[in-house]
């Protein structure tokens, strides 16, 4: 993790950049993110974190959603097994082993809007999937 004090560093800077845009107007910001925020973020919890997805990263990205912004696909869906990475090893995409490294944060303004959060697992060609989101 050669560069884990650069992501720490580049997360709390990007937390301080939304909240001063946040002041103009609600923000949405997606993307791959590199990081699975919660146990229920992975297929194999117990053998990715700290190998895979360290707590400094986890903690980074839950700075996100303690400066108030909502991960809109947890919106609608509390339970695990859905994911928008796979390795391209041993066929996981098809047993569904894999990470929710791919979110959709909004600020708080914009959740009564939020209709709808969603992963397209379903579209391959990447060993990424689709996600979006719907506003009213």
């Amino acid at each position: 993790m050669t560069r884990l004090t650069y992501r720490q560093q580049w997360d709390r800077d990007f937390v301080r950049y939304l909240k001063k845009l946040e002041r103009k107007k609600p923000v949405i910001f997606c993307g791959d993110f590199n990081v699975a925020h919660t146990e229920l973020d992975l297929a194999n919890p117990k053998s990715n974190v700290e190998t895979m997805v360290s707590h400094e990263e986890r903690a980074g990205f839950g700075a996100f959603i303690k400066a108030g912004f909502v991960d809109a696909f947890r919106e609608f869906e509390k339970g695990g097994g859905h994911y928008t990475w796979w390795s391209p090893m041993r066929d996981v995409r098809r047993r569904n082993i894999g990470w929710r490294i791919d979110y959709f944060l909004i600020s708080p303004a914009l959740r009564p809007r939020l209709k709808r959060a969603f992963i397209r697992c379903d579209v391959l060609g990447s060993d990424h999937c689709p996600v979006g989101i719907e506003l009213e």
